[in-house]
């Protein structure tokens, strides 16, 4: 097992294990989750599941964006970036695409508080 798989084998359950409470947290911390896996697809040039992956966490957190009064502009800027990593990995611009997924994962991470 590589070293990028082992990260997503362990980020993905402490993900899991973080407790979203409400509906808002729950579609954040899934966003997180999605956005971690592209993370680790687009480090290993994997363009076509860093963009699917991108999507799902894109539909949680646009969802988590309408729910998540006081952490609006965190999630508005996780979208953004959601979007243009989704962008760049259907050009197969891995690199540029993760770029926006540590983008998108920092933003994220803040509306949840972390």
């Amino acid at each position: 097992m590589n070293i990028r798989m082992s990260k997503i084998i362990v980020t993905i359950p402490a993900l899991l294990l973080a407790g979203a409470v409400g509906a808002a947290e729950h579609h954040a911390a899934q966003a997180l989750e999605h956005a971690a896996v592209a993370n680790v697809h687009g480090s290993m040039g994997h363009a076509k599941e860093l963009t699917e992956h991108a999507n799902v966490a894109l539909t949680h957190a646009q969802a988590a964006e309408k729910e998540h009064a006081e952490a609006h502009e965190h999630m508005t800027q996780g979208v953004k970036h959601l979007n243009e990593a989704i962008k760049h990995g259907k050009m197969g611009h891995a690199e540029v695409a993760n770029k926006h997924m540590e983008e998108a994962i920092t933003h994220i991470k803040a509306s949840l508080g972390q």
